[in-house]
């Protein structure tokens, strides 16, 4: 796996790629999306097995993100045109159907390199996904081997945390939901939270 630029708390590298969107392709930059959250996650092939489970459904909950300020971008080292082979497969024939969200084409691995989720010895991305928030800020990472899928109920979560957050400035405890306690960051307020602890 190549070491990457991606950094907490620093830019998230930017990139530039041929991506399909809405059916067609388009030229698609890091920057377009730069005021909202992003959702950056990489898949390792088109035509696979778990992938497709992944893609459909973060593309099937796409407004979930978009109604907190937030977009989701796919991206493999595939060609555009293998994303869009994929995309006119029926689900129910393993491909993705329909797609709410973008499936960026890195073809030359510069994407998955940068991030440093490149398996470079296969020449495809391990399953990373990435929190960037307004401002091009890196917020999380994970890296995922092959075999297993990510949860898109803990990245919508993990937004929705990161946005409180950023608007309250308190932090967010383990397991915390929209709605629940909040801690503030100072030794003696945050005594109010840890006071109604079990």
């Amino acid at each position: 796996m190549s070491a990457g630029k991606a950094r907490i708390g620093q830019p998230a590298p930017e990139f530039k790629a041929t991506a399909v969107v809405d059916g067609q392709f388009k030229e698609i930059k890091l920057s377009d999306y730069r005021g909202k959250y992003v959702v950056l996650f990489f898949y390792p092939l088109d035509f696979t097995f778990v992938c497709p489970t992944e893609i459909v459904a973060f593309s099937d909950r796409a407004e979930e993100f978009r109604h907190i300020g937030c977009e989701v971008i796919a991206a493999s080292t595939d060609s555009h045109f293998s994303h869009l082979a994929w995309i006119n497969t029926p689900r129910k024939q393993g491909g993705l159907g329909s797609m709410a969200i973008p499936l960026v084409a890195d073809l030359t691995q510069s994407i998955s390199r940068d991030y440093g989720v490149l398996k470079e010895e296969d020449g495809i991305a391990y399953r990373g996904l990435f929190v960037i928030d307004e401002k091009g800020l890196l917020r999380q990472i994970t890296i995922n081997d092959l075999p297993v899928g990510r949860s898109v109920d803990e990245t919508l979560r993990l937004v929705q945390a990161f946005r409180h957050t950023d608007q309250f400035g308190e932090v967010c405890p383990a397991g915390w939901k929209p709605g629940s306690d909040t801690i503030v960051p100072d030794v003696q307020k945050s005594k109010e939270f840890f006071s109604k602890q079990k």
